[in-house]
Parts: structure tokens; C-alpha cells; sequence
């Protein structure tokens, strides 16, 4: 089915979701499609959402959702967008996107698909991944605080980073994997100064017990007893879009973007962990909505031969 739309959103977390309903309330006939491959749907909760906080991201999505069908010019989709090209010229953006076979026109593409995290090669991380490995210490420090935690960075990872567990719990550990090459001298006289323990011989495993981690298997046999541990990672991007359109990548994965959310590509926004260096669900709120008000005020600008983002 061939479908005109002003704006196509790929991706239905909490950045897509944002951008469709600010997309919505501006009146512009919107397609969000979804492949339902949120990252924080590995997670017990969302937190960090006022009025949300402890929701699962099921939950918050599905509240995204019902609220988007009060909007008649948003629609939904379930799928995968596996193909867009630019059909237009810089001055007036169009793009052709392949939703499961069918092709959809837009004048606007908004990428909103997510990353996916890549995690150190340690048996055990991945099965813990949302749950009791992390990444980020806002979202999931408080319920394990004042419990020995650790923090997983071969290498020895950034100083700053090392110590970021330090606020919520006395005893944490860096676990390097080997040698901690990354640390001179200053930066450990700095970690042992903050009560930090540098443990650099290689692991073996994450041991689990009832699908909770139990302890940090070291290569020689000792066990060290760990709560949860905070993983340093890399990231992709979950979607082929990106790399299809040929847009600007930052260094750690993200798709460059400027300050209304626009990308290298002439009528390409990105929002979300797609384009975040920082990514969250407030973040990726915060960030989807922004996303949504500048596209549609793009399109007000084309319409009017307006420079935008105006001079």
C-alpha cells in the first residue's frame, strides 16, 4: 500500500513515541512503525520518569500508545522499516521507506530505532543484561545501593567512570580483566583514595543463582561476591538506516545531530538512543519531543520558502 505522510517515525520507544504525539498535536499525518526491540524492555522498571518511575517499559509504551490513538493523524504500525532512500533535493526532503514490502512516501524521516549494546566478552554479562549488569547508574543504582557492587571495565576504562558506583554504595570494585592499562599512577593513587579496590587478575564468569548474580568468578577460582555490577559497553545501531542514508555517525555509534535534531542528511532528525550519547528514557522523552517540534516546523518552513533553522 502506497501512503503520503508528512513525517515517518521508525521506532516506538520513548523518543518515537514523543515525536509522534508533538507530530500529532501539530495535526501532521505521521506513520510510526515499530519492531518492538526496545533495549529497556530487558529491565525490571523505568526510573527516573516523573510520575512514571517504577513502570515497566510495557507499560509506559502502552500508555504512549493509547494515548497517540486520540491524535487521528498518527498512525501506528507494527514492523520493520528495512529500506529508505531520498527521493527529493535538499531544499524540499522526500524519502521512500520499505515497511515490510510496502513502500511509504514522506517529506520527513525520523529515526527514533535505538541502539543496540555491545558487552564485554564475560560469560554470564549477557544473561544479566538489565537486571543485575547495567549501564547506566541512575536508572538502576538505587536498588542495589549500599550492596557490593562492581564495575566491569577492561583495561580500567575512564577515571570519572571508575568512580561513579562510589554514590551509591562504600564497597565497589573495578574488575579490568587483565591489566589495567588505561590507569597511570594518579588515577589509581585516586581510586584507592576513594575506597575504590582494583582487582586486574582475568574473570572467568558472572556465577548466578536463581537469576540473580551471586558472584564475580575470577580465572584462578576465587569468588568475590558482587550485587550487581555496572558494565561499560559499545553500541550499533539497531536499524540499517543510518548507514543506508549515509548519515554522519559520532565516535561511539550515535548519529550526529545538530540542535533541532536534524542529521547530515537534509530531512533526516534523529532522536532517542539512536542519536544520544547519553542514552535514558527521560533522556530519549525529552529528545523525541524536541524532535517532533522541529520537524513539523521544518515542514511549515518549506511550505513558506522559510530558511529553517531560521537565521
Amino acid at each position: 500500500m502506497d501512503q503520503d505522510w508528512d513525517v515517518i517515525v521508525v521506532g516506538a520507544g520513548a523518543a518515537g513515541l514523543n515525536a509522534a504525539q508533538m507530530l500529532g498535536r501539530a495535526r501532521r499525518r505521521t506513520l510510526v512503525v515499530d519492531a518492538g526491540e526496545q533495549s529497556n524492555r530487558a529491565a525490571p522498571a523505568v526510573h527516573g520518569v516523573l510520575g512514571h518511575d517504577g513502570r515497566t517499559a510495557d507499560e509506559l509504551y502502552a500508555l504512549g500508545r493509547r494515548e497517540l490513538a486520540t491524535y487521528p493523524s498518527v498512525t501506528v504500525r507494527d514492523g520493520t522499516v528495512t529500506a529508505a532512500r531520498a527521493t527529493g533535493t535538499p531544499q524540499a526532503p522526500a524519502f521512500t521507506a520499505t515497511v515490510d514490502g510496502d513502500e511509504h512516501r514522506s517529506r520527513r524521516l525520523l529515526l527514533a530505532g535505538g541502539t543496540t549494546y555491545v558487552l564485554p566478552d564475560v560469560p554470564g554479562a549477557a544473561e544479566l543484561w538489565g537486571t543485575d549488569v547495567f549501564h547506566c547508574p541512575f536508572c538502576h543504582g538505587w536498588e542495589v545501593r549500599d550492596a557490593p557492587l562492581a564495575l566491569l571495565a577492561p583495561g580500567g576504562g575512564h577515571l570519572l567512570h571508575d568512580l561513579l558506583l562510589t554514590g551509591w554504595s562504600d564497597d565497589v570494585v573495578v574488575l579490568t580483566d587483565g591489566p589495567a592499562t588505561a590507569l597511570d599512577d594518579a588515577a589509581r593513587a585516586t581510586l584507592d583514595a576513594a575506597g575504590v579496590r582494583l582487582e586486574e587478575r582475568p574473570i572467568a564468569r558472572l556465577r548466578a543463582e536463581g537469576g540473580t548474580l551471586a558472584a564475580v568468578v575470577l580465572a584462578d577460582g576465587e569468588e568475590l561476591v558482587r550485587r550487581a555490577v555496572l558494565s561499560v559497553h559499545t553500541r550499533r545501531q539497531r536499524s540499517p538506516l543510518a548507514e543506508q542514508l549515509g548519515l554522519e555517525l559520532r565516535p561511539d555509534g550515535t548519529i550526529l545531530t545538530d540542535g533541532q535534531a536534524m542529521t547530515s542528511l537534509p530531512g533526516v532528525l534523529a532522536a532517542g538512543d539512536a542519536a544520544m550519547s547519553m542514552p535514558s528514557v527521560p533522556n530519549a522523552i525529552a529528545e523525541g519531543s524536541r524532535a517532533g517540534a522541529f520537524a513539523s516546523t521544518g515542514l511549515l518552513a518549506e511550505d513558506h520558502g522559510l530558511p529553517f533553522p531560521p537565521h
